[in-house]
Order: structure tokens, then sequence, then C-alpha cells
């Protein structure tokens, strides 16, 4: 079961006290509050320019510093107009939201601090609010929905108007432009009566929301007299909740009586449709490539992959089909194939070889190629305690470089990364394919690489965070972060376009000497929203034999296959794109004689620099 929290918004707190029990009386685990006060008669008091040590608002000794902490979201600036065009009134709202952030900051410290869009004329807001360096979270509330935008859809004599009303994921591109997409500044996205287009929906998906607020008049009331929710709003519930793991904000008065059915409700839709991620943990969390050609992995890295439930088994099934394919059933027994496992790491590959042979009944000698002096000493344990009574020869050295007695019918490897040729496979088998025969099959035989362009606000915001560094180390490299690929497991992205191939690679590669692995595309795509572009999300598939393939193409993906997450190509700067826009990406694949790198770069909508030139960056050293 998942732990769902939800907290209860309040138009006023009178007694906080009394509010926060009452709220835990209901299940919810916090209340969103104002922090300005109401006096007993309801009037609203906020009075910062009176007296310069006026008190505006509660003390802090209603509450301990833990309780203001983790019980309370303090909410700022309602019904403040910072962007009104009167001075007067803009520098007293300036000046009043000044005064609350303070006081708020005083309070809940690293916690949660809230306030709400309306409208994209915001450019003073954000400057005030948005740009402020709160070190906790501040909470923008945007409606998921314009009502008049709803109107739209069936009310033909106001079309005329249609194009001056704005679709709320403007406010808020609008908000966070201005505020350089400060990474303090997450939404809290407030669901409508009305629901929204799917790729509307889905565009959210790449935006930074914590919170999902849902208010009271959104929930129908079934024959019990219970408050439910509609098909609709409930998979959009499940569907931010898988994305983003997110808290809920629920508005409703607490006089109702119904506060409790709400929570229970909400949570209840929840864990309904809950399912346990294996691989959470890993959402949305930057890690560099691995290079196992130049760097010597480690014991936990080799462990990871070896519990990938899928891959080795799709390995086993292609050396088996290899082996019935080559060998005739009358000379299984006489006849012995040399299998070839470059690259052996802790054995896995080998495993299968063996594990393919027996279930096969045929014969075959297995060289194991591994240049890891680490994973030499466990390949050596293996042989001498696990493989005694097979034909196994290990050899320590480089695969590009041994000198094996005898050619081998099927060579076999693991060196696909993320982004299919980014551990350099193809540079490594073209090295070792002169040790296999001319009749001799390569597991894998071929792999593709594919990219889309993405919006992914949280693995931007992690780039960006490692190139504004403090560290003086870090601020001398400072400007090469945003021009390396990354892997990362993406659940919080807008993917903008489908994926489209970009380079391939046949193994083993019969093309004349020399053999030339760099490779350019240019690759169109179109987007269907108005929306943002921070960059690329790359895949790869490949063919281990025949018809046996392994991919983390989102079309294709092999099912419950987890070696592998997507790359993420980031680009130096966002790019604002309008509905309908091409998008027009180069990309490079250059090698040297002791590395290889990836350049690209945007020519539309508009001219970016190229990226990682020289391999400046991020080379992938041979």
């Amino acid at each position: 079961m998942t732990n769902v929290s939800v907290s209860l918004y309040l138009d006023t707190a009178c007694n906080l006290e009394k509010e926060i029990e009452n709220a835990s009386k209901a299940n919810c685990s916090s209340v969103t509050v104002p922090i300005v006060h109401w006096n007993f008669n309801r009037e609203f008091v906020r009075e910062p320019l009176r007296s310069k040590h006026g008190q505006f608002t509660r003390s802090d000794l209603l509450l301990s510093s833990t309780q203001w902490l983790n019980r309370v979201i303090c909410r700022i600036g309602d019904n403040l107009d910072l962007d009104s065009p009167f001075e007067h009134i803009q520098r007293q709202a300036e000046r009043t939201i000044r005064q609350e952030m303070s006081f708020a900051e005083h309070l809940v410290q690293n916690g949660y601090l809230y306030t709400r869009l309306t409208g994209s004329n915001c450019a003073n807001f954000a400057r005030t609010v948005g740009c402020s360096m709160f070190k906790g979270t501040l909470l923008v509330e945007v409606p998921i929905s314009n009502h008049r935008l709803t109107q739209h859809c069936w009310r033909r004599d106001i079309k005329e108007e249609e194009s001056t009303v704005e679709n709320p994921w403007k406010w808020w591109n609008t908000f966070r432009s201005h505020a350089d997409y400060n990474p303090t500044l997450k939404v809290a996205l407030e669901l409508t009566a009305d629901v929204p287009k799917q790729d509307e929906i889905f565009r959210w998906l790449g935006e930074p929301v914590d919170a999902i607020v849902l208010p009271s008049n959104i929930f129908l009331t079934n024959a019990k007299n219970y408050p439910v929710l509609s098909k609709a709003h409930q998979s959009m519930l499940n569907l931010f909740y898988r994305t983003f793991s997110c808290h809920f904000i629920l508005k409703a008065n607490p006089a109702d009586g119904h506060i409790k059915h709400y929570v229970d409700y909400i949570k209840h839709i929840i864990q309904q449709n809950y399912v346990k991620n294996p691989l959470h943990g890993y959402e949305d969390l930057l890690q560099i490539p691995l290079q196992p050609l130049y760097d010597n992995l480690d014991s936990f890295t080799y462990e990871v992959f070896e519990k990938d439930p899928v891959k080795y088994i799709y390995y086993q099934n292609a050396i088996e089909q290899a082996l019935l394919d080559r060998v005739p059933e009358k000379e299984r027994a006489t006849t012995t194939t040399i299998i070839m496992v470059v690259g052996g790491g802790r054995g896995p590959l080998v495993r299968a070889a063996l594990n393919a042979a027996e279930t096969t009944s045929c014969k075959v000698k297995v060289y194991v190629i591994e240049k890891n002096p680490n994973a030499i000493v466990t390949l050596t344990a293996h042989i001498n305690e696990l493989w005694r009574d097979r034909n196994v020869e290990l050899i320590s050295t480089d695969m590009r470089e041994f000198s094996p007695p005898e050619k081998a019918d099927i060579l076999v490897s693991e060196l696909l990364g993320s982004f299919g040729d980014n551990e350099l496979s193809p540079e490594c088998l073209d090295g070792a394919q002169k040790h296999l025969k001319d009749s001799g099959i390569s597991i894998p035989s071929k792999s593709t690489s594919y990219i889309n362009p993405v919006f992914a606000s949280k693995v931007y915001n992690q780039v960006r965070m490692l190139e504004r560094s403090p560290h003086w180390r870090d601020r001398v490299i400072s400007s090469r972060h945003m021009e390396q690929a990354y892997v990362a497991y993406q659940k919080n992205a807008y993917h903008i376009d489908d994926p489209q191939p970009l380079f391939e690679f046949v193994h083993p590669n019969r093309d004349r000497d020399p053999i030339d692995n760099s490779r350019r595309k240019t690759l169109r795509f179109r987007a269907s929203l108005d929306c943002v572009l921070n960059g690329f999300t790359g895949y790869f598939d490949t063919v281990l034999y025949k018809d046996i393939t392994l991919s983390i193409h989102p079309f294709t993906h092999t099912k419950g296959l987890a070696s592998w997450f997507s790359m993420f190509i980031p680009l130096t700067d966002p790019v604002q794109l309008q509905k309908g826009d091409e998008i027009t990406v180069h990309f490079w694949r250059c090698v040297a004689s002791h590395k290889v790198w990836y350049e690209w770069s945007l020519s539309a909508p508009v001219v970016t620099h190229v990226h990682n030139v020289e391999g400046r960056a991020q080379p992938i050293w041979q």
C-alpha cells in the first residue's frame, strides 16, 4: 500500500490549533491557510504600512516549529495585484507580499509556501515571488482548464473572442519563464469540473507538479449520498499520482460534515489503482553513462545488471536458436560450436551460453574474454567451482587485442548502452569480428538508436543545478554540463512528438576497410501544442538473432526489461514552441583514434549552437 497525503485548504483559520485538530480527525495530514489573520468579525486584516512593527498576523507561538513545518502550508498573495496598472497599488502589494513571505519563511523555513496564478500578466509577480531565494517549495496554484475556453466548444456567438482566452498552462509558462525556471517553484494543479483534452493533460506531465488541488464542486454524489469523482477525474488523479507521487489539497467547507468522506475517497481511489513499481527510487534520477571499455565496472554495477529478470533469458533464447540453426540434429552430439563471449563481466552471458547448450543438447566450447582484472577473479572462481566439467576458457585481455587459437561460430556481447552504441559496441565488435568465421553469427546482430523531443523539468533542473554549482572546482567546467547526455528513468516528462530512428549498426560489419562508424542525421518533428522544448530523449532497440529482440523504445518496450533507462540529451537553453512548429535537429556521431562523441544542434524553430563540439564536454574514450 502507498501513503497518500491530503491537506485541507482553509479560507480562514481563526483558531489554528483547532483547525489542525479537526483536520487530523478527518485524516488530513496538514492545513493550507492564509498567512495573514482574520479578526472575529471576519474583517480582513493586512496593515503592513501603518506601523513598522505592527502585528499583521498570528504569533508564531501558536504552534511549535515542528507543527509549523509539518502541519501548515502558509498561503500568501491572495487578492494582491502586483501587476496592477496603478503604481501605488502595485507598490503596496509588493511591500505586503514581501512581508508575508518573510514571515512565512520565518515559520516554515524549508517547508511549503502557497500562492496562485490568475492570468499571464504576471511579470512583477514572478519577479517578486518566483525569483525569491526561498529554501523550501513554493506551490503555485494553476487550474487545469479555463472555463471560458470550455464555453467556446459549444457557444458560437463568442467564437470571435476565442483567440483572446488563454489556456492556464500559458499562465504558468509565462510565470516560470520570468522566474528563470526556478527549481523551488512547483505546480499545485487544480482540477476543474471541465476535463481538458488528453494531449493537454499529457503536457502537464513534463511540469513540476507537486500537488493536485481538488475542489469539492467537482465531486458527484452517489446513491448513498457519499462524494465520488467521475471516471475521467479518477483517471487524471491516478495518472498524476503515478507520474509525480504528488500529495493532494482538498478545497471544501469544513462545516459541511463530509471532509472525512472526501479524504477517505481520495485515498481509496489511489490505493485501489496502486501498482508497486520495481524501479521506484530511480525515477528522474540523473546518472552519468557508463564507459565499460575505459573504466572497470564495480561489483554493485554488475549486480544491478545481473538482476534484470528478462535480458539474459532473451540472450539464452537467441543462443539456443543460433545453435539449432547452425548444427544439424544428427551432428549435435559430435560437433563442437565455438562461442566467444566478449566482455564476460561476472559471467551471466557465459551461463546463458552453457544453458543454451544444455537445452539444445549441443556441444560447445566457450571462450570468455574480459579486461577487468577484478571481474577475472570472479570468472576464475566460477570456472574452478561451477563450470569445472564444462569446456570454458578464460582470456584476460581487451577483446580488440586478443588472439584466440581458433575462430568463433557465435560471438556474444552485451556492450549496448541506453543509446545503443554509446558504450562503443560498434568499435568493440568491429575489432573482435576478425575472430569470427565468415559464416559466423553475432549476437546482437543489429542495434538502432531513436530520439524524440521532450520537456522534462525535473531532470533538466538537475542539470542546471550542476551547472550552477557554487563549488569553484565545478564552476571551471560549469558551461559543459548542458552539453552532456545523461541516463535517466524519465517519468516527469512530456514527449512532444513520437521517436524516430537515428543511427543503425549491423554486426558483423562486412563493409570494406576502413570501417567508418561516424554518422550524421537530420530529423524533423512537430509540436502539436504550445509547449517548451528543453532536450531530447534517447532510446534503442536491438535484434539479438532473427526475431528475438530487446527494446526500450516506448512503443515496443520489452516487458520486464530493467537493464537500461532512456537517455536525456539537454539543450543549453529551453526553446518556446508554438502549436505546429517544426523542430529540426541535427545529430552527429563523431569518431577519432582515441574517442567517440556525439554533437547536436537545432536549426528550427530557432538556431542553436552545436553542443559538445569535439567532445569537449563528454568524450567516450576508446
